[in-house]
């Protein structure tokens, strides 16, 4: 599971160069940077444009599905089910997205916070899907099984996309299922 992230420019160029494109794109427009929560508006990458022209373009987006009962979000979804799950199917298909972070956050069991962070960079994008719920555009993270890493303090995570693949994750549907299987990469364990 991953209920919540860092965004913080101060301590990655590459994250501050998606928040100016962000920002140049949508002028005045909200977005959260810091620690990230469900229900937060932030920067997503998508496809934008069409065949030839399209490119990987960062957008504002709200962190959650709408619950069918509208009451909360849904803001993760399970890779080994996401393409069973008819709120997740079409999206999986259509509509993947990279979340940009500086790492995640995740509690053990004793309630200690942990910021989780790859080693040697100081982004870390995670695979998700989006979709649109009235004129509002929504995300959520695809968490795998947790890896060594990670698995002392929880049993899930988000599926960690390298930064040289995120093209494909976006554009190639055809790359999906092996995205889906894959173990994420080894991350830094940090109590905060």
């Amino acid at each position: 599971m991953c209920g919540r992230y860092n965004f913080t420019v101060e301590q990655s160029e590459e994250i501050q160069e998606i928040l100016e494109k962000v920002n140049a794109k949508f002028h005045g427009k909200e977005v959260k940077t810091g620690e990230i929560f469900p229900t937060n508006p932030v920067p997503i990458l998508i496809e934008e444009g069409r065949g030839a022209s399209s490119e990987v373009s960062p957008v504002i987006s709200i962190w959650g599905f709408p619950k069918y009962n509208q009451k909360g979000v849904i803001i993760n979804a399970r890779v080994e089910t996401a393409f069973e799950k008819r709120t997740f199917r079409d999206s999986l298909v259509n509509r993947r997205c990279i979340i940009p972070s500086t790492g995640f956050y995740e509690w053990d069991s004793s309630k200690q916070k942990f910021l989780f962070r790859q080693e040697g960079t100081n982004a870390l994008y995670m695979a998700g899907l989006y979709s649109y719920y009235g004129d509002e555009m929504r995300f959520v993270i695809l968490t795998t099984d947790a890896n060594d890493s990670m698995k002392e303090v929880h049993n899930r995570m988000p599926l960690v996309i390298p930064k040289n693949e995120i093209e494909t994750w976006i554009f190639d549907y055809k790359a999906t299922n092996e995205f889906l299987k894959r173990t994420p990469p080894q991350l830094m364990k940090e109590a905060v």
